[in-house]
Order: C-alpha cells, then sequence, then structure tokens
C-alpha cells in the first residue's frame, strides 16, 4: 500500500467521521446480527450498571429482545469484568481471556493512587488470598474487604479491595447481568468461571485493527483514549504500511483500516436511544464526532448521568424512564419531522424492552 504523507492525506470533518464511525457501530442501520456477534465486534460494551448493554444492542440490532443478551450470560459466553478505562464492560468469552491481560498495566497503574491505603500490603501474596478467597464461591466486595482487612487490619479496606480487583481479573457472576433478574454483585476469576485457564494477551497490533473497524477512522490518541493504554504510537507505525491515513480538520491524523466503510457525510442517520456511558461517546480523544461542542458536558449534571439521544447522528437530547413515559429532553427545538421520528424510535424501545410496562413516549424535561 503507498504511504500518503500526512500533509497530503484527505481530510475528514465530523460529518464524516461521524458517518463512518456510527456505521460500524451498527447505528445508521440496525444489524441483522447476534448479540454476542455484536458484542464481539464492538470489542465489548459498557457495563456499568445492569441495564445498558441491552439498551446499547436495542439501539444496534435488528430483532433484538432481552433474552438474545440474558441468554449469552448466562451461558457465560460473555462476562462482565473490569477492562478498559478501568471500568466494567461486557466481553465474549474469548475476549475476557485476552484483553483484560493487554490492559494489565494500566491497571498496575491504577493500584499506585491507593499506595498510601497499602503500606505493608505484599500485593503478590494479596493477589495469591483474595484469588483463593474468590474461587472458593463467588464473595462480594464486602466480603472481600473483610477477608483481606483480617490479613492486612492497618491497611485500608478499600484500597485492599482495589488492589485485588487489579491484580486479579474478576468477573461478576450470574445473575447479575441478567435483565429483570439482576442480583447483586459477586466475583470470582474470570479463569475459574469460564473453567478455562489463562490465554496470552492479545496483540496490541490486532487489537488496534479491531478498535479502528469499530470506532475508526481515529487517531492515536482516540485508541489510548479508548483503552487506557499508553505509548501507543510505535504500534500505528508498525501498522501504518497496512492502513490508510487521513486528517481531521485541526490536522490530526488518522488511521482506518481500508476495508471499514465511510459513508457519503450526507447520508441518513436515525435517530438513536443510547445508554449512559456507552462507549461510542467515549472512546474518543476528540469526541467532536458525535458531541457538538455546545452540547459537551450536557448528559450529566453533579452526580447524575442522563442517556443521550442522538438526532442526525450526533448528541441532541437526553432521555430517561421516569413514572411511567419514556421522557424526552432535546437540546434544541425540533422540527415536527425529527419530533416524529424521534417518538417513533422512542416507542420501537419501550417495545423492544417495556412491552409488559405500559409506558408512554413523552416530551418533557429530564435533568432536574
Amino acid at each position: 500500500m503507498t504511504k500518503t504523507p500526512s500533509s497530503q492525506a484527505p481530510v475528514l470533518g465530523p460529518r464524516a467521521l461521524n458517518r463512518a464511525t456510527l456505521d460500524r457501530q451498527f447505528l445508521l442501520r440496525r444489524a441483522p446480527v447476534s448479540a454476542r456477534a455484536a458484542v464481539e465486534h464492538l470489542a465489548g460494551l459498557q457495563a456499568q450498571e445492569v441495564k445498558p448493554p441491552y439498551y446499547a444492542l436495542a439501539a444496534r440490532l435488528d430483532g433484538f429482545a432481552p433474552e438474545d443478551l440474558a441468554g449469552p450470560l448466562e451461558r457465560r459466553e460473555v462476562v462482565r469484568i473490569v477492562t478498559m478505562r478501568s471500568t466494567i464492560h461486557l466481553h465474549t468469552a474469548a475476549d475476557a481471556l485476552t484483553l483484560r491481560p493487554l490492559v494489565q498495566p494500566a491497571r498496575d497503574r491504577e493500584i499506585g493512587y491507593f499506595r498510601k491505603g497499602l503500606v505493608g500490603v505484599d500485593l503478590d501474596r494479596l493477589a495469591v488470598l483474595a484469588r483463593e478467597f474468590v474461587e472458593t464461591e463467588p464473595r462480594t466486595m464486602k466480603q472481600l474487604r473483610e477477608a483481606l482487612g483480617a490479613e492486612w487490619p492497618d491497611a485500608d479496606p478499600q484500597s485492599l479491595a482495589v488492589a485485588a480487583r487489579c491484580r486479579l481479573p474478576l468477573v461478576q457472576v450470574t445473575p447479575r447481568g441478567l435483565w429483570g433478574r439482576s442480583g447483586q454483585v459477586s466475583l470470582t476469576t474470570v479463569e475459574h468461571w469460564l473453567g478455562r485457564p489463562a490465554e496470552p494477551a492479545a496483540s496490541a497490533d490486532d487489537t488496534v485493527l479491531r478498535y479502528l473497524a469499530a470506532f475508526g477512522p481515529a487517531s492515536v490518541k482516540d485508541m489510548q483514549t479508548w483503552s487506557g493504554l499508553t505509548r501507543m504510537r510505535p504500534v500505528f507505525e508498525r501498522l501504518r504500511p497496512r492502513l490508510l491515513t487521513f486528517r481531521d480538520e485541526n490536522g490530526v491524523e488518522l488511521f482506518d483500516v481500508p476495508e471499514a466503510p465511510r459513508p457519503d457525510p450526507e447520508t441518513p442517520a436515525p435517530p438513536r436511544f443510547l445508554p449512559e456511558f456507552d462507549n461510542l461517546l467515549l472512546s474518543h480523544a476528540d469526541r467532536t464526532r458525535v458531541i457538538p461542542p455546545a452540547n459537551r458536558g450536557r448528559t450529566w449534571q453533579a452526580n447524575t448521568f442522563y442517556c443521550p439521544l442522538l438526532v442526525d447522528g450526533f448528541l441532541a437530547g437526553v432521555w430517561r424512564i421516569i413514572d411511567e413515559a419514556l421522557v424526552i429532553e432535546p437540546f434544541t427545538t425540533l422540527t415536527g419531522a425529527r419530533r416524529a421520528e424521534v417518538a417513533e424510535e422512542g416507542a420501537r424501545v419501550l417495545d423492544v424492552l417495556h412491552r409488559d410496562a405500559g409506558y408512554d413516549v413523552r416530551f418533557g424535561t429530564v435533568i432536574v
């Protein structure tokens, strides 16, 4: 492949980047693939709470139903585990076994933030004891804090639990994560839960290619923001002969896999209701491909986070289920046609995930 000098690379504006990313995220049109296949393609879904992965897939998949994700969770084909950005993600079993080792350096750095509470603690011994404890049977974080605190009574209990979570690949076992049946968080190791030994870390090269296929075109800093990894420039340089290069309007170099879609910027983008913390909004250093500068920071207030609404592909409002209604708060006045499209999509979300609840769709105030 001929290398294009950065100064001569084609420029992609926010709409071009928006449409390219939406297409890869299955948000221009819903994809006829399984929930497991979607989780694999997207390299995981944010899953700090139970419901967001279901809303994420309802927005992206044709014919999705809650049992399409709950089933793979029960069969241990997908799991909930801390990976990117030190947050709980829903991954396929294979990715949980390989992506977690890849991002382990970031988890090791995280322990450093809690070093004041870990004075005198042998972290290797902590990992051995914690593994034995959670592999005997799944344990809650409270039980883990108490067990480790008995061994190191002078250490900070929360720091001990964080260290265990960072050193060990802990998964949240079912029924946690099941639609309509979720229980408290109980943890064991991914190897114990899956009945499979640890595997080597995923290749950094392959992970960059997967990231670009799901989130590109993107910069080195974008990929680092998504993964929590650092010093990824050499990986991109190694891959450069296999990649296309572009620039954004600020001159930042962007990389992409040749076969990935890059639709016309004027391709229609239907309204989409996404969950809080959806990776679409969190996986780039420069988020203007989805979040207009005027709407930056408008999906949270104090400690409350709201679900984003996309209109014409960009963040244009928030939504929330309040009492007996799906309430929509656009940031600006919508045309009659847009308003009708948004209401129709909201009704579809309710039909997919809350068919028996009898919720209405209405426009009103969400942010309080």
